[in-house]
C-alpha cells in the first residue's frame, strides 16, 4: 500500500474550476517531495464554504489503484 501526505489550500474560487469538470486531477507534491495525481472527485467530501484546506493522507494499492482520501486530524 502507498501513502503521501499534504497539505492542500484551495479557495472557493479555485475549487470551482474543479466542480465545473474544466480540472480532472489534482496535482500535490507530498512531505517527501513526489509529486502525486489524483481524481479531483476525491476532493467533494471536504469542500467548505472557505474551499477544501486541510492536511491529508492519500492511499492507494501498489498498481495506484483503490485511491482513497482522508483529512488528517487536526487538519481543518
Amino acid at each position: 500500500m502507498k501513502r503521501f501526505e499534504f497539505q492542500l489550500r484551495i479557495s472557493p474560487e479555485q475549487y470551482l474550476d474543479y466542480y465545473r469538470g474544466l480540472i480532472q486531477q489534482v496535482v500535490v507534491r507530498d512531505r517527501d517531495g513526489s509529486t502525486v495525481q489524483f481524481p479531483a472527485s476525491l476532493l467533494q467530501p471536504f469542500v467548505t464554504a472557505a474551499g477544501v484546506h486541510g492536511d491529508f493522507l492519500l492511499t492507494c494499492d501498489d498498481q495506484n489503484k483503490g485511491a482513497v482520501l482522508q483529512r488528517r486530524q487536526g487538519g481543518a
